[in-house]
């Protein structure tokens, strides 16, 4: 037999998801893989119901479907302070890590570089592989998780092709200000580097953090690529609905890619997602109030009961320190499986994010309903002693 491609070596199966796998299999209560386990707005259920009797059912037109991508660009647009063309500058894909891949693969070649921050959300070392891309890590040192300019000048001067940034991030919760974004846009196009944006939290922001768009600094939007999704800001991580937003020269490029890639994204739950897409500002509000009534249940309760976490700025995840119920020799991979059997809770080990010497570190996330983020505190009450 012919040997297959050797980029796998480089990297495993996805942690996070098989975190999910062995919480399943042993009845743990999920804070591994970042979905919530509560309903997407009624709206949006109501008209999917409708949908699945009126259809549409058969293939999309390739680049999602215009009313879709209409509502997308009046929505974006809105909260981005800028005028999207639903035809040239929005193509919509299966959830962000398409559009991050067609990304990738639309502004690269192979052996280019691509800058991205250390720790990272797992999915972008990998995606750097599949487009035979050299990843160059920059550190965000805890606990707040800012960067040395110096360093990351350093990384640019090595002549990246682009950087990848996820805003707020995960898994660290930063959220960027505007000062390290003009930085980080200055030194763009001082070295002419694309800047690939992952968005996905831009409505869970922790006051006072506020989240600012890559592509509205000065010019940045002729090099910006904003990545995003409805999966966190409706509650529809199933759905799988995806965008990508671009200029026109970059945007018929990553279309390229994206046409023979998935050729579209599922028609029905485009159609039933547009209600969503028109919800009033009122609803970011109370989504925003929501996730922060979550984060304050959660951590409350990490403080009470002593362990040692990072406290987020955006998004909805929390670095914890297990350094303390380790065993000697123990890897943040086996404590989390062992951790998930004995104490009913799963979580990612933090060797799935960051570049740098990890091994006490593990990701939770709390988008979860009161009864259950407050089990998984109950369960948590005695890890000492359960993982003895």
């Amino acid at each position: 037999m012919q040997p297959m491609s050797r980029k796998t070596q480089y990297f495993t199966d996805s942690v996070i998801r098989r975190m999910t796998r062995i919480s399943l299999d042993c009845g743990a209560i999920n804070l591994a893989q970042g979905f919530p386990d509560f309903d997407p707005p009624q709206a949006m259920l109501d008209r999917l119901a409708e949908v699945s009797h009126l259809g549409p059912h058969q293939y999309p037109i390739t680049m999602g479907a215009p009313n879709f991508r209409q509502a997308l660009a009046r929505k974006c647009g809105r909260f981005m302070g800028l005028e999207l063309d639903p035809d040239t500058n929005i193509v919509v894909t299966i959830g962000s890590t398409e559009a991050m891949v067609d990304t990738i693969f639309a502004l690269t070649n192979p052996g280019d570089k691509i800058v991205m921050f250390s720790p990272y959300f797992e999915n972008y070392h990998a995606q750097a592989l599949f487009a035979d891309c050299q990843p160059i890590y920059v550190p965000l040192v805890p606990p707040k998780f800012n960067f040395d300019a110096n360093v990351l000048e350093e990384a640019f001067k090595q002549h990246p092709k682009a950087i990848l940034i996820c805003n707020p991030s995960n898994p660290s919760g930063k959220v960027f200000t505007y000062e390290e974004l003009k930085l980080i846009a200055d030194l763009c196009i001082k070295y002419d580097v694309y800047a690939i944006m992952d968005e996905v939290y831009e409505h869970i922001v922790y006051a006072p953090h506020k989240h600012t768009y890559m592509a509205t600094l000065p010019g940045m939007w002729e090099r910006t690529v904003s990545c995003s999704s409805l999966s966190k800001t409706y509650s529809i991580t199933g759905w799988r609905l995806g965008y990508a937003i671009a200029p026109k020269p970059i945007m018929d490029k990553i279309k390229q890619y994206h046409d023979f890639n998935t050729v579209g994204a599922p028609a029905p739950l485009m159609e039933a997602a547009v209600v969503g897409l028109e919800m009033p500002d009122s609803y970011y509000e109370e989504f925003g109030a929501h996730y922060a009534h979550m984060k304050q249940l959660f951590t409350d309760g990490l403080r009470r009961i002593g362990i040692p976490f990072t406290d987020p700025q955006g998004a909805y995840f929390v670095l914890a320190n297990i350094g303390p119920y380790m065993k000697k020799g123990q890897t943040d991979v086996e404590f989390c499986e062992e951790m998930a059997r004995k104490v009913g809770v799963a979580c990612v080990p933090g060797t799935s994010f960051f570049m740098e010497d990890v091994r006490d570190i593990v990701r939770v996330h709390f988008a979860k309903k009161d009864e259950t983020l407050l089990e998984a505190l109950n369960r948590l009450e005695d890890i000492k002693a359960k993982m003895a």
